[in-house]
């Protein structure tokens, strides 16, 4: 089964662009390095070592790739092939390529199960790049326990801090008739309040009647 590997290489016109681009056009742009299979394999493997280096928050991915192309270079010149060098940045653009490729071949083992994805590098990618975060982490605490470290982590003791309680004034109880009662004092209280305003507001009213009364009885002896 023929597996078609997408190329994403950077665009000249847009500074930090990424442009992705068929395997006819992307054989104009590596002029300078040309990908064989031992180079590429050198490639996965010298990366998928250093994958817990480059997901660390804080580091400097441009080291990391001078890193990974020297560790390349010194593989290929073991094979005896020192005619051409390949460098970090190519480097990273063919390692971009080849995430996209794993990534669309591991949405497919997912519908169709693993056996349907032939492509010669998913397997060595996938048993890194497959592995959830609670994987990982289970295996590095595990790598940890039979260390020195592990085992201190291990036999020393921590106190708990638990949660002051928050201490709640105790409001004293009533039997129900007290509560009655209290109710109707309030009830009484409102009625006698509304009577008082009410009674405000008819003197108001009469105030204003006098006044017109005494303005209308003027007005007749001019």
């Amino acid at each position: 089964m023929e597996v078609i590997e997408t190329i994403v290489i950077q665009s000249t016109e847009v500074e930090g662009k990424e442009t992705v681009v068929s395997s006819v056009d992307a054989d104009k742009t590596k002029a300078e390095f040309i990908w064989t299979l031992q180079a590429t394999w050198h490639l996965v493997n010298t990366r998928l070592e250093m994958d817990q280096a480059f997901d660390q928050p804080v580091c400097k991915k441009k080291k990391l790739w001078e890193m990974v192309a020297e560790k390349v270079n010194a593989k290929l010149r073991e094979s005896e092939i020192t005619d051409v060098t390949v460098k970090a940045y190519e480097c990273d653009l063919k390692w971009r390529n080849m995430l996209a490729t794993y990534r669309k071949n591991a949405e497919r083992a997912k519908r169709l199960g693993v056996a349907s994805v032939h492509w010669e590098f998913f397997k060595a990618m996938h048993e890194v790049l497959g592995k959830s975060r609670e994987e990982i982490e289970a295996q590095r605490r595990a790598k940890l326990n039979g260390t020195r470290v592990g085992k201190a982590i291990a036999s020393k003791r921590f106190t708990p801090i638990l949660p002051t309680p928050t201490v709640t004034a105790a409001l004293p109880t009533r039997p129900p008739q007290d509560v009655l009662q209290l109710y109707m004092e309030l009830q009484e209280r409102k009625m006698n309040m509304w009577a008082q305003q009410k009674a405000l507001e008819e003197r108001k009213i009469e105030a204003i009647n006098n006044l017109a009364q005494a303005i209308s009885s003027l007005a007749q002896k001019n």
